[in-house]
This record gives C-alpha cells, structure tokens and sequence, in this order.
C-alpha cells in the first residue's frame, strides 16, 4: 500500500506597500505553485510571521511606518526567522542601498520592477535547502 502525499509547497513572504508589486509576485509565484503571504507593511508582516512562517521574504525597502531596513533588521533579531533569508525590493538599484541591506542581513537584492524569472530565479536560490529539510523530514 502506497501513501500519497501532497508536495511540500514552500510559503513566500511578499512585503510591499505597492497593491501592483504584490499582486505580481502573488501571480508570479503562484503560478509556480508556491504559496504566498502578503503584507503591505513592516508591522504587518512582523504579525503574519509566526503563523505562516514563511521560507523566504522579499521586502521592500521604501515603506511607511517600518522601512524596509527595519523590517529586515527585526527579523533578523528574531531568534525564530534569523535564519530566513530576506530579499530587499527597490526600484533603485544604487551601491548604498545594497549596501545596507547587508549591514541589516539581507541575504540578496533585487531590482523593481522584476520578471517572471528573475523572483523564481531567487526563490529558487535561497529555497533549496529548506525544501531539501522539509523532504527529509517527512
């Protein structure tokens, strides 16, 4: 007798204060059969972390309320998501913005508005070793 089980669907933190942004990254990686938690803020995101604990997190950088930098800063100092990577969100693409980034513990960077392949590219990267834990501990 064989157990069917269902495929491990890794959760996707989206924070961004742009409905477009959001709603390209749901579509996007959806459609890539990924599941996916959207907030539009800083604080938002902080109070879906512990009941989706998602895999991955894109954050945007300029937000109100709590920027970007902050978020990513929080979540870090979390003894519970220190280890999930961040990726930062901008629609600049400077050397200072990458920059702190880093200093907060961002894992990577990428440039608004995205494609289709370069979110999947990332998710891809930063995703395989959780998907290979969650393989093998089922």
């Amino acid at each position: 007798m064989t157990i069917a089980t269902e495929p491990v669907r890794l959760k996707i933190m989206v924070i961004d204060d742009s409905s477009t942004i959001r709603r390209s990254a749901e579509i996007f990686l959806g459609q890539s059969g990924y599941e996916v938690v959207l907030a539009d803020d800083g604080f938002d995101a902080l109070a879906k972390m512990n009941d989706h604990r998602p895999a991955l997190i894109f954050c945007d950088i300029l937000m109100p309320r709590l920027d970007g930098y902050q978020t990513c800063g929080l979540i870090k100092k979390s003894a519970r998501f220190h280890e999930t990577p961040v990726v930062m969100l901008s629609s600049k693409d400077g050397l200072f913005d990458r920059a702190r980034g880093a200093m907060v513990g961002s894992n990577a960077y990428l440039t608004k508005p995205f494609t289709k392949d370069s979110l999947l590219k990332t998710v891809r990267e930063y995703t395989v070793a959780e998907l290979s834990r969650q393989i093998t501990a089922s």
